[in-house]
């Protein structure tokens, strides 16, 4: 029993990616080389970003099916805020702030409606999603926009250490997640509502607000992550983010995280996020083409969704075990 627990964590996460690594490192002879390596680190950002926000929401049972709409949305509006005449300074402040307040105010609206009538989040996130992709179609009458200050888009490509500057954003929005989520009464809570809300409720909490709380920290990561793409792509477009929201939710489950909520960590969304994009990147150097790396990428959600199953019911054993 407890093999099964080591391999279903966080640790056998880690193993599965090494054991990737490995096999690709035989099967890839460019795999190691320094362009591909930090060319992982960059794909596997925006995910990591988008997986980190997605882990609050998992976390209190709840989903977020509108992060690749409302991605686009946040680009818009930044790519409109950096295109307007203003020094290049002030004009990156204020896409900054304009892409992560749209997204707080998507993820405000998504946990509210959720909870003010008690619909699930996954139908109030399915709306969401048509709405956000359709205001990013209005805002430029679905044109694309670009021009952006040049000292904003060599952002995307500068390193440190050999590191992309936009893989250590990620990282360190995944160090400051998972210190709120471990070290902070809020984390705490989070994660009590997730087991059992009720019992918090009954604690004196208002739940609904940890739980409103979630979806704005999510929709506050998808501003940011709009940010990071832009400096990558030196463009706004209002058709990105397809299918986004999919990736980060296979990052969150693959990493440990239970879609029934109460179970994950930041740690085990990074691993989460690097295998899918380690995954990623070996077949298409081994000229696996598009459709069926889709078709894998696919198969690895349904693996993860089996897994969490049975996290699922190894926990159920081990509660009973102890309380016998």
């Amino acid at each position: 029993m407890t093999v099964l627990r080591w391999v279903l964590g966080e640790t056998g996460i880690g193993v599965a990616l090494i054991v990737l690594i490995l096999l690709w490192v035989a099967m890839a002879p460019n795999f190691t080389s320094s362009q591909n390596v930090s060319n992982i680190l960059t794909q596997i950002t925006l995910n990591t970003i988008l997986a980190t926000g997605m882990t609050f929401v998992i976390l209190v049972a709840g989903i977020d099916l509108s992060v690749g709409s409302v991605l686009a949305l946040c680009v818009m509006v930044a790519g409109l805020a950096l295109t307007r005449p203003l020094d290049a300074p002030v004009a990156v402040l204020f896409a900054i702030f304009a892409s992560v307040g749209v997204g707080l105010v998507a993820g405000f609206l998504n946990g509210f409606i959720s909870e003010r009538w008690k619909v699930p989040s996954f139908i109030v996130t399915l709306g969401m999603l048509n709405v956000a992709r359709g205001a990013a179609l209005q805002t430029t009458n679905a044109k694309a926009v670009y021009g952006f200050p040049s000292s904003f888009n060599d952002f995307g490509s500068m390193s440190l250490f050999g590191v992309p500057a936009v893989f250590i954003v990620a990282l360190i929005f995944v160090v400051i997640g998972q210190f709120v989520l471990t070290r902070t009464v809020f984390g705490r809570i989070l994660y009590a509502v997730g087991n059992n809300e009720e019992s918090v409720r009954l604690a004196g909490h208002r739940t609904a607000r940890y739980k409103i709380a979630a979806f704005c920290i999510c929709g506050a990561m998808v501003g940011v992550a709009s940010i990071v793409y832009m400096t990558r792509l030196h463009t706004s477009s209002p058709i990105i983010g397809s299918g986004y929201e999919l990736n980060a939710i296979a990052a969150v489950i693959i990493g440990g995280a239970s879609l029934f909520g109460g179970k994950g960590s930041l740690v085990g969304t990074l691993l989460g996020a690097s295998l899918l994009g380690v995954l990623t990147n070996g077949l298409l150097l081994l000229g696996v083409g598009d459709f069926a790396r889709q078709m894998v990428t696919g198969a690895v959600i349904v693996v993860a969704v089996i897994i969490d199953y049975y996290r699922d019911k190894l926990s159920e054993k081990l509660l009973m075990r102890r309380d016998s």
